[in-house]
């Protein structure tokens, strides 16, 4: 209990510290609509609307339920079946963006063309990216503290490429550490969206090592759970900061702190280990 109240006690401290970057910082309303008839999900499995749940609360999630190449999984040494040549290319530029509180996540959004990650011949546009705490993925067993979700859609079929990034308890996460008075503004503040101005989201790409990746076909990670998603996740594990992490804990409501889906099935599915042409 000390140990809580000392970290609100910090956020507060920050919070006041960082309140003229707040005043500064742009309030986007949403659009109500969008989330009038949203059904809420949660992470707590002891909760009607947990995980194991999500497949029963709408129709239109009953793949949460019953498919067969869900997200997240473990990513198992044994399991990779063979090495190639990585076969895309981030090609990243600036635009307007937006970061917004979510209720389950902390996610940023760009308005305008951010650029894309090209796979077989196909651009996939960067749409946004988020937080998951702890990880959703794991590594020959072991799960993180963190993960980032770059999640890219391609505009004809809507078939989407997300690129996950692992963190463990280390030095500061340099993007989050610039996002740090915005997240601190919007704590427990679902629906709250602040304009960022324009962000390049290389600046995110140039902080992590790119040298290898794991790559598999799955789902979203939350509902609906569409499947179809190629996961194209960092061998790499970078660091992030305890406050960090506590941070966008803070920020999200209580029943998502924790706001890792557990662990599917694989199925039988390959995994490939990709390596970078540069």
């Amino acid at each position: 209990m000390e140990q809580r109240n000392y970290y609100s006690i910090l956020i507060i401290f920050v919070s006041l510290l960082y309140l003229p970057l707040f005043m500064n910082a742009t309030l986007v309303h949403h659009n109500e609509s969008e989330t009038e008839d949203e059904v809420k999900f949660d992470y707590n499995e002891k909760s009607e609307k947990g995980p194991s749940k999500w497949g029963d609360l709408n129709k239109k999630w009953k793949t949460c339920k019953n498919g067969k190449m869900q997200s997240p999984i473990d990513i198992s040494s044994c399991r990779v079946k063979n090495m190639r040549k990585m076969g895309h290319i981030k090609q990243y530029k600036p635009t307007n963006s937006t970061i917004r509180n979510r209720g389950h996540d902390i996610s940023m959004h760009w308005h305008g063309d951010a650029g894309s990650i090209l796979m077989n011949d196909t651009n996939y546009p960067l749409i946004q990216i988020h937080w998951h705490s702890p990880s959703e993925h794991t590594i020959n067993g072991r799960r993180y503290a963190l993960e980032l979700h770059m999640v890219h859609q391609e505009q004809v079929n809507k078939k989407t490429v997300v690129n996950a990034v692992l963190y463990k308890f280390g030095k500061p996460d340099p993007f989050i550490f610039i996002l740090r008075a915005h997240i601190l503004s919007m704590i427990d503040q679902e629906g709250e969206e602040r304009s960022l101005g324009i962000i390049n989201p290389k600046y995110i790409t140039n902080n992590i090592h790119k040298e290898s990746y794991y790559e598999y076909k799955g789902s979203l990670t939350i509902p609906p759970c569409t499947e179809g998603v190629t996961w194209i996740v960092n061998k790499k594990v970078e660091t992030v900061s305890r406050f960090q992490v506590k941070l966008l804990r803070k920020a999200v409501h209580d029943h998502a702190e924790r706001n890792a889906r557990p662990l599917q099935p694989n199925n039988n599915r390959e995994i490939q280990l990709l390596f970078s042409k540069h």
